[in-house]
């Protein structure tokens, strides 16, 4: 089970293409898209609720094979980091084996996560392109239990569909059509 956490805010079409492509590789038997009240790394300040954040999600997964919207972290302790959610879940179902998936972004932070050494010990991490600056900046080969993917690279981010929303620009063809009506009928990260 490949835990693919985030603050989803909104979840687009990247993100679903993603969790669409390590199914169809047959890269892992499922993802469960594990939706983050708040980042420990990340400021808050345009962080929209999370049971809307969650909603969102479940529109867009809705009715794909292989995929779970999970709201796990809502109830685990905050401030909460990936290594409690991971180690939540393989107490909770033992049976099955984890594995996180991140972004070849946060490899140069990653020694700041908690934990990140008990998290490389305990849980392969499947590693996804972000940008190309990364995939030259790093030498692969020295992160261990890392495996680096050959996904496509969406370039459409979260933070780039809130800026296009508050300039009333057209956010067609970024995130799925139910969750752009749910993003302006709610009003939705407006200015």
């Amino acid at each position: 089970m490949c835990v693919y956490s985030g603050s989803f805010n909104p979840i687009h079409n990247g993100h679903i293409a993603l969790a669409e492509y390590l199914i169809d590789c047959r890269i892992v038997d499922e993802v469960w898209v594990v939706i983050s009240p708040q980042n420990p790394l990340k400021p808050a300040n345009e962080l929209i609720d999370d049971t809307l954040r969650l909603k969102m999600a479940k529109m867009a997964f809705e009715g794909k094979s292989g995929i779970k919207v999970s709201d796990v972290e809502f109830y685990l302790p905050k401030p909460n980091y990936t290594i409690d959610t991971l180690n939540f879940l393989q107490s909770q179902y033992s049976k099955l084996n984890f594995c996180l998936l991140i972004g070849e972004d946060n490899i140069a932070s990653f020694h700041k996560w908690k934990n990140s050494e008990e998290i490389l010990q305990k849980y392969p991490v499947i590693v996804y392109p972000r940008h190309t600056v990364y995939n030259s900046r790093y030498n692969k080969s020295s992160y261990r239990n890392m495996r680096f993917i050959d996904a496509p690279i969406i370039n459409i981010s979260s933070t780039d569909i809130r800026n296009k929303i508050k300039q009333n620009l057209s956010i067609s063809g970024l995130l799925p059509e139910s969750v752009i009506d749910f993003i302006y009928q709610n009003r939705l990260y407006e200015a």
